[in-house]
């Protein structure tokens, strides 16, 4: 064997390819929409079923986040610490995530066990108890969690600016406080899932080591959830509001949080794929502009970013940070002086390449396995986005010029659109 050099790294190689396996798509015996992704090398499953019943399709808020917390708190059948001791036993687990869209059920279990976890799965979408003293309890952790957060900067900054950016009585904009946790009830939760937890509002996500042994478990398990009901539509109201500048007083605060930003699109919009790379070089990974100036040459925080947050039905671009007391004027001025560098100018070959290659990678690593290729996959489905939309993105990252980008700044990055909070010490 030749002397390997661990003195020298390895030659850096341009990305060429990204390993894109499409899913197979087809449909189980109760007519359950299925994308599967097969390409695991151990046996082992991730089940995720993905309901249209976030914010967007609850009649009071918190209904939508509650239900998907107690989803797993006991059926008829089984108690929550019966439910818990039966994954336990068998290596499994099962999580009922919210996201602001979409209520999702996630298990993963080995192959083998599939045909004892399913049936509990089963059960609990066809029939969830929503105990009181389960709601109850979740109720009291919530306002303990939320008298901490509201002593918080920049939490407080966060809930502020998408409160101004899509407004108050936005699915996406609204608060949670005290007197919103004191208005939720049993009621509610059960009229939600009755509503909106159904094979008609459900599409499932396979990934995995699968074989026809494991397809033909899963279609038989859950072919016996018969809940149907009709596609709901979203209540998402439109709100145009004029930006403006609000400070929070919180006069003990050690830093100041700082949240600059507008409203966005969907990843529908035509200029999503220019934007979501515009975002990278402003301030969406760590040699980023906002970083490179904000943090490694001033000095004034610890970490800077920008995020562009896409939601099925709007979305917003922001910029975060938290500063010393001292220095918020100085870096309020360098936001918005890296905003209009990006506007006045068109960026270096040396930058693009820098953008493109890390744009690329971070690709690579969310299509690295059966599970994160069932993401990304999940993430186009259920905003109604084509498949072929990720060759969308990647061509536009290997393509997109400087002065594309520069005009996408100058639409989007000007400063009379920006909404700004500042949560800490009042600035000078």
């Amino acid at each position: 064997m030749p002397k390997i050099n661990r003195k020298k790294g390895p030659a850096i190689q341009p990305i060429t390819q990204l390993p894109w396996t499409p899913p197979v798509v087809y449909t189980l015996d109760n007519g359950l929409r299925v994308y599967e992704t097969n390409m695991g090398t151990q046996e082992v499953v991730r089940l995720e079923l993905v309901f249209n019943a976030g914010r967007p399709w609850e009649k009071k808020p918190l209904a939508a986040r509650t239900t998907a917390s107690l989803l797993r708190e006991g059926t008829p059948k089984h108690s929550a610490a019966e439910i818990a001791e039966l994954l336990d036993f068998y290596g499994s687990t099962l999580s009922t995530p919210f996201n602001l869209d979409t209520s999702n059920v996630v298990l993963f279990s080995l192959n083998k066990h599939l045909d004892d976890i399913l049936p509990v799965v089963v059960d609990m979408l066809q029939q969830p108890d929503f105990p009181e003293t389960e709601l109850n309890a979740f109720i009291q952790r919530n306002l303990q969690l939320l008298q901490e957060d509201l002593t918080k900067p920049d939490v407080v900054a966060y809930r502020q600016i998408t409160e101004l950016i899509f407004g108050e009585q936005h699915p996406y904009g609204y608060n949670s406080y005290p007197e919103t946790y004191a208005l939720i009830h049993r009621d509610d939760l059960i009229e939600h899932f009755e509503r909106l937890y159904t094979i008609d509002n459900c599409i499932l996500f396979v990934s995995g080591k699968i074989d026809d042994q494991v397809r033909a478990t899963i279609n038989r398990h859950l072919s016996q959830w018969q809940r149907r009901g009709e596609v709901p539509l979203p209540i998402v109201a439109i709100e145009q509001r004029l930006p403006q500048r609000v400070v929070i007083e919180h006069p003990n605060a050690v830093q100041t949080a700082i949240r600059i930003g507008r409203r966005m699109f969907s990843r529908h919009h035509p200029d999503y794929c220019g934007v979501f790379i515009l975002n990278t070089v402003l301030g969406g990974y760590f040699g980023s502009r906002l970083m490179a100036n904000i943090r490694e040459e001033k000095g004034y925080t610890y970490n800077i970013y920008s995020s562009l947050d896409t939601m099925r039905w709007d979305g917003c671009l922001y910029v975060g940070t938290e500063v010393g007391n001292d220095a918020v004027v100085d870096t309020r001025r360098e936001i918005y002086r890296e905003l209009e560098s990006l506007r006045a100018e068109p960026i270096d070959t040396e930058e693009m390449d820098m953008v493109r290659s890390y744009l690329l990678g971070t690709l690579l690593t969310m299509l690295d396995g059966p599970f994160n290729v069932s993401e990304v996959v999940r993430t186009m489905v259920q905003e109604d986005m084509p498949l072929a939309f990720l060759h969308e993105l990647i061509e536009t990252i290997e393509k997109i010029t400087p002065a594309e980008l520069q005009q996408l700044a100058i639409q989007y990055l000007n400063p009379a659109d920006m909404w700004e909070v500042i949560v800490g010490v009042q600035p000078q």
